[in-house]
């Protein structure tokens, strides 16, 4: 009798066991993460004395805007993929990025105006960083590929500034 139950006991076990290995994903992946930052280059500095000065104006914008960089001698380039439908926090930079739509589309928004403007793959823009609060986001059911230079990046740490943001009325 004790041999019946054992043998019951573990036949039962059994069951159960490969009832729930067959009900578990094998070799599940999690996707990949709405926003990706892949740093291309180490945080680097100039070898020369160099000086940056960016002027642009906006479309849509009636004035002109001028960025001396503080310290353009810090720099990083990163690979940045955004997923379908996926948005940046609200958030700012220690100094201005020039960002590459290399692949998709891309919309971005400043606190300052609301304003959307989309950027398709290859086109550029320059955000002036320092304070200038923006979000940014794919509009498309295609992945958007960003290649971004940073300048004045601190020696350590994060390449976006998003405690304390304010994200003005949009």
């Amino acid at each position: 009798m004790r041999r019946a139950v054992l043998l019951v006991s573990i036949g039962v076990l059994a069951v159960l066991v490969l009832t729930t290995v067959s009900v578990l994903p094998s070799g599940a992946q999690e996707g990949p993460p709405p926003i990706a930052v892949e740093l291309l280059t180490p945080r680097s500095t100039f070898t020369d004395d160099v000086a940056l000065k960016f002027r642009y104006k906006l479309d849509g914008t009636s004035s002109s805007r001028v960025i001396n960089s503080i310290e353009p001698s810090r720099t990083v380039v990163a690979r940045i993929t955004v997923q379908p439908g996926a948005q940046f926090p609200w958030h700012s930079h220690p100094g201005p990025v020039i960002v590459n739509v290399a692949q998709g589309e891309l919309v971005y928004v400043e606190a300052s105006d609301c304003v959307e403007r989309s950027y398709p793959g290859g086109t550029a823009f320059v955000d002036s960083g320092r304070g200038h609060v923006h979000t940014a986001f794919n509009p498309t059911d295609q992945v958007t590929v960003l290649v971004a230079t940073f300048f004045e990046v601190p020696e350590a740490g994060p390449l976006s500034i998003t405690q304390g943001v304010v994200p003005g009325n949009c």
